[in-house]
């Protein structure tokens, strides 16, 4: 239908330029006595008329005229009339200026109306982007802002179907928006022939840089397929794929191909944006399970204290009276006391509500206080320590009390670990504003890939042994006394066991080591 009328409304050009070519020319032959023989006013009023024609039907019709024009000026207008031979060479000149003439004019006109036609399809679409930026910035979420790019690109390519993909770095890929959207059926369903070209695309375009990946994109639609994998990179970072489907092949015009790429510039950055906000999302939801656990675990401790505390004196009581098994209740109580007591501190340290009494303290004292109490865990076992003051005074301002169970897990910690015949190293030193406390052991070590999971509560590696004892408790209570005293509980692995390193903040008061060093 668009290509008949566009067919009639050609013919109808044509029908009315030719008419007002004989119009004008009856006009003057019908005044030709009044010309005298002049020839320019017919040829400048006929050379308006192919202006008019090629405005009307293009450089085609602007062309037809002339060559009617230049038949009527030499027929009706040159002397001897009604002859188309040319007798005057003069006459020539007229008739070949104003023929080429009117070819000059109607090229300049559709030069002209190409440009403008360029111009008005370059001011459509920044017109289509503007509109597509207002909409991606005024959707609620990222998920709406990615449907309304995939409904612009099909809508203006005239696709009949456009898939956002996004493509994890381990090769997972979802379906994150489709004009029209898919069926409930097929919104999580991959077809694995897909799922290896969108592998491909994203594992490509990876390892691309910008150029070869414009390159990259213009071979993609020079082949003009119905079914194409449009890469998609943010900040050089690959993030998935735009999948353009038509029943046609997709033969694009630069202006199409240019907007295609905008287009994929903006999918590629709600591909990202969507990723952030599942981040955030997953955030939120671990932060919310992390303080409903650590509520649960204040509530709950606090709960068993006193239960434990009456268990623990009737056991004492039994114990006075000769009840053998009386002690290994107590011992009993005395474990899960200190279990309660973990999990109490963990939740207040994470809650910042931890109760701690920052002081001047030596490093000798603590380490001396950690030894004695630590004297039952180790059982006999020998640990060997060294104080190095090489690099100024071992004082601290830190809680003795707090730093006392930090170094006491630790060396729990190493005393499971380690064969019983080898010592476990604790070593002090100044390191400029920071006192550091290393423990080390003989043991195992740990993988790579679980020397952060160590601190997080009640984890146990893979190949831990299971009779070493112990909640999972100590390494990451460890780590929340020393973040709640300005300090840090780090793991170094070493050759043949590992190495943790408490750092506390250092002191310089002068007038505090005075003092320490009068009373030593």
């Amino acid at each position: 239908m668009p290509r008949r009328l566009l067919h009639v409304s050609g013919v109808r050009a044509w029908v009315v330029s030719f008419g007002l070519l004989f119009a004008i020319s009856a006009l003057f032959i019908a005044n030709r006595a009044l010309l005298n023989q002049r020839q320019a006013p017919v040829a400048l009023t006929l050379l308006m008329v192919v202006l008019f024609g090629s405005v009307l039907g293009g450089r085609a019709l602007g062309l037809a005229i002339a060559l009617g024009g230049f038949l009527i000026i030499n027929y009706f207008f040159q002397f001897p009339y009604f002859d188309i031979a040319v007798h005057d060479p003069a006459d020539w000149l007229v008739l070949v200026t104003f023929v080429v003439t009117a070819d000059v004019a109607s090229r300049l006109l559709a030069r002209a109306q190409r440009q403008t036609a360029a111009a008005q399809r370059r001011a459509a679409e920044v017109q289509r982007l503007a509109d597509l930026g207002a909409e991606t910035l005024a959707a609620g979420t990222s998920v709406q802002a990615l449907q309304a790019v995939a409904d612009v690109v099909a809508t203006t390519l005239h696709l009949d179907w456009c898939e956002l993909w996004d493509v994890a770095a381990d090769g997972a890929a979802r379906r994150v928006a489709a004009s029209p959207p898919a069926p409930a059926a097929e919104s999580t369903a991959v077809d694995p022939a897909l799922l290896a070209r969108l592998r491909e695309s994203a594992s490509t375009a990876a390892r691309q840089g910008a150029d070869e990946r414009a390159r990259a994109f213009d071979e993609i639609l020079a082949a003009a397929p119905t079914d194409a994998l449009v890469p998609l990179s943010a900040h050089d970072r690959a993030v998935g794929a735009l999948r353009l489907r038509r029943s046609r092949p997709l033969a694009l015009d630069e202006s199409e191909r240019t907007f295609l790429q905008a287009l994929a510039h903006y999918a590629a950055l709600g591909v990202e944006r969507a990723r952030l906000a599942a981040d955030v999302r997953r955030a939120e939801l671990e932060r919310e399970a992390e303080r409903a656990r650590d509520f649960l675990f204040a509530t709950v401790s606090h709960d068993l204290r006193t239960p434990l505390t009456t268990i623990k004196a009737l056991a004492h009581e039994r114990a006075r009276d000769g009840d053998a098994s009386a002690l290994v209740i107590e011992e009993q109580a005395d474990r899960l006391t200190r279990m309660v007591t973990d999990l109490l501190d963990l939740s207040r340290a994470r809650a910042g509500a931890l109760p701690l009494a920052p002081e001047l303290n030596t490093a000798e004292d603590v380490v001396g206080a950690t030894l004695r109490h630590a004297a039952g865990a180790l059982r006999g076992r020998a640990v060997e320590t060294r104080l190095d003051d090489a690099g100024g005074a071992l004082v601290g301002h830190f809680d003795f009390v707090a730093t006392l169970r930090i170094l006491g897990n630790l060396i729990e910690n190493a005393a499971k670990y380690s064969p019983a015949t080898e010592p476990i190293r604790l070593e002090v030193v100044r390191d400029g504003g920071a006192l550091v406390f290393t423990v080390a052991d003989r043991g195992p070590g740990i993988p790579a890939e679980e020397r952060e999971r160590v601190f997080v509560p009640f984890h146990r590696a893979p190949g831990a042994a299971p009779d070493v004892g112990g909640t999972g408790l100590g390494l990451a209570v460890a780590r929340a006394l020393a973040e709640a005293q300005r300090g840090t509980v780090t793991y170094t692995p070493a050759e043949g066991g590992s190495v943790f390193t408490l750092r506390l903040p250092a002191s310089d008061d002068a007038l505090a080591l005075e003092i320490i060093a009068g009373a030593s």
